[in-house]
């Protein structure tokens, strides 16, 4: 089993400090016992005893000394970081990306597969399998792993963890997956949509760092946005805050044959720009790969399917803009990604609203889920190891 820590049975004021004294290691890296006492204002004793106890319990390692100071060199701690190990999984409609993290956020294990088409508990016993050929990748096992983040396309009911419509991945509404995986695995799993996950990871590492007011908006096969409000993100009553697929652009908002994907997935995702070069004449893509392509070869078609693309998104940027007035508008996902279209949805913006907002391609590519669920689950590790929880003040 995981290592246990004796922070639980400690007195409220020994929660406090080991917390303060965890937070500066965070913050400072390699960091002598005398340096946390200046550094938190804690007593040297206080420090020692709280030093001591972290590394009993694992928590600390001794990394080297102090050294071109006057007299005795004193010992260095850094954070043990494997010492709290957590999974994160991006569920995609045809591939499912997964990665093992530690304490830092460093990736120790990461892998890539299809996703089993047949959906449903066949999609869970896939999770469990994989989790436990990646902690055999990292060197443990997957008894010793502390959190499952997992990322689903699909409107989530952030109460009950239940995903309620995701129409790409078969049966996945039919079962309460949060509660049938931890189940399985025997330990805790969160389960966040994946795009509110990519905006929480560009939050954490990536463009986001320093702005409290964006939005993630990520183009692919499907469309659909995370928005980061006054730095927290933002879910709306039911969940669906930010399923901008249903956006009234593109399309007729009232023929029903929309409401499945919505209208405006339906006018700019990966099938609808392909369906829009063939029918400006296009013949050399089948996929939107070969489109960029043809794009980057010059040819007309091509062209006139990324400029439409671009058109309408800049449409739909210049309505988020309206509504939730953001300082960033971060693209991802497959075609999100591509410069070739964020380019030409830069030109457009200035033409059909007076505040364009500033628009940037997510640094992590189509990793930008994956690094929200390990942010997510660093900063779960880090609150149930160390954190002190106000409702026990």
């Amino acid at each position: 089993m995981a290592m246990t820590s004796s922070v639980a049975q400690t007195p409220i004021a020994r929660k406090i400090s080991t917390n303060a004294v965890i937070r500066t290691v965070f913050a400072n890296g390699s960091i002598s016992r005398a340096d946390i006492a200046k550094l938190t204002g804690l007593s040297k004793q206080t420090i020692s005893d709280v030093v001591r106890d972290l590394e009993d319990d694992g928590w600390l390692k001794p990394v080297g000394q102090t050294d071109g100071r006057p007299g005795r060199n004193a010992i260095t701690y850094e954070i043990n970081a494997r010492a709290g190990l957590a999974v994160s999984i991006d569920l995609g409609s045809t591939k499912i990306a997964a990665a093992i993290c530690d304490l830092l956020g460093n990736v120790v294990a990461e892998t890539k597969v299809s996703t089993d088409p047949r959906g449903g508990m066949h999609l869970v016993n896939q999770f469990s399998d994989l989790i436990v050929e990646l902690a055999l990748a990292a060197g443990t096992t997957a008894d010793k792993l502390r959190l499952v983040v997992l990322g689903s396309p699909g409107v989530l009911d952030p109460a009950t963890g239940h995903i309620n419509v995701a129409p790409s991945i078969p049966g996945i509404d039919a079962i309460n997956l949060r509660q049938v995986f931890s189940d399985r695995m025997g330990i805790p799993v969160i389960v966040e949509n994946d795009v509110n996950l990519a905006a929480q990871g560009e939050r954490w590492r990536g463009h986001g760092v320093e702005t409290s007011n964006f939005a993630f908006v990520a183009l692919g096969t499907g469309v659909g946005m995370g928005i980061i409000a006054n730095g927290t993100l933002l879910r709306g009553a039911r969940g669906a805050a930010g399923e901008i697929a249903y956006l009234p652009i593109g399309g007729d908002a009232f023929d029903p044959g929309g409401f499945t994907l919505g209208t405006f997935e339906s006018a700019v995702g990966s099938v609808a720009m392909l369906r829009r070069y063939v029918g400006f004449g296009g013949r050399n893509a089948s996929t939107v790969a070969d489109l960029f392509a043809a794009f980057n070869a010059g040819e007309t078609s091509a062209a006139a399917a990324i400029e439409e693309t671009a058109r309408l998104v800049a449409v739909a940027i210049a309505a988020i803009g309206a509504a939730l007035d953001p300082e960033l508008v971060i693209t991802g996902g497959s075609i999100g990604a591509r410069p070739e279209l964020v380019n030409a949805i830069r030109g457009f913006l200035p033409r059909c609203t007076p505040y364009p907002p500033r628009i940037e391609i997510s640094r992590f590519g189509n990793r930008a889920a994956l690094m929200g669920g390990m942010g997510i689950a660093v900063e779960r590790m880090h609150d149930d190891l160390f954190g002190v929880k106000l409702r026990e003040v």
